[in-house]
């Protein structure tokens, strides 16, 4: 797992080196990839990296069960305190789909923010997110593609205003590039990052390079 840690006190971007991440990652960057396969490898993508993001993380209790054959210890997760998912629309529709799966207790809040393709300025469309968030509570934010960064840091912004801290947040993203670490470094100490790649630069319209292109268009045929 290749874990970067940009600065002292800043952000800590985690590029876990498992095999089925980079196959995933391969399917997703193949322009002959089918809308359906890119979208369930997206989907593939999230869930073996919100695993990847939620170790030594979650609540647990403890208790005894009845085996067919004695008694055992158990550990399970509180089901009391669900991990937050906000996927951010559209593509972090596939890329969450699976993120239930993984976590017995969730609730999912939706927030989709459109980028303007002449500023690269976001803005929000639509805000499931709730007035407060309650105390202590941890949230995974999943959008595939950390580009210029805009539209993730207006993300977070938005969960700061409703009372959560950046130690609370993990972002998930299929690719990030520099730009937008930069800027979450900046702006949110303590955040985790976790990508299946960093891409080295962004094109003249902000697009990632070699990126996968984008990634709402290619989920869902559009």
């Amino acid at each position: 797992m290749e874990n970067h840690a940009l600065s002292d006190e800043r952000i800590q971007v985690i590029v876990p080196a498992h095999p089925l991440i980079k196959h995933w990652i391969s399917v997703l960057r193949n322009e002959q990839t089918p809308s359906s396969i890119f979208k369930n490898a997206m989907a593939e993508l999230g869930r073996l990296l919100v695993y990847e993001a939620s170790r030594d993380w979650l609540p647990t209790i403890t208790g005894e069960v009845q085996t067919p054959v004695g008694v055992a210890t158990a550990e399970f997760i509180d089901p009391s305190d669900p991990v937050m998912i906000i996927p951010i629309l559209r593509a972090g529709l596939a890329l969450a789909e699976h993120a239930s799966t993984i976590l017995p207790a969730t609730r999912t809040y939706h927030l989709g923010m459109r980028r303007d393709e002449t500023t690269l300025q976001p803005s929000a469309y639509l805000n499931k997110l709730p007035d407060k968030f309650p105390e202590g509570s941890r949230v995974i934010v999943m959008d595939p593609m950390l580009a210029t960064g805009g539209t993730i840091v207006a993300a977070i912004d938005l969960l700061k205003d409703r009372g959560v801290e950046s130690k609370q947040v993990k972002v998930i993203s299929a690719v990030a590039a520099p730009p937008a670490l930069e800027k979450l470094s900046k702006k949110f100490p303590g955040l985790h990052v976790y990508a299946g790649m960093v891409d080295p630069v962004l094109n003249e319209k902000g697009f990632i390079v070699p990126g996968l292109g984008d990634a709402g268009d290619r989920s869902f045929g559009t």
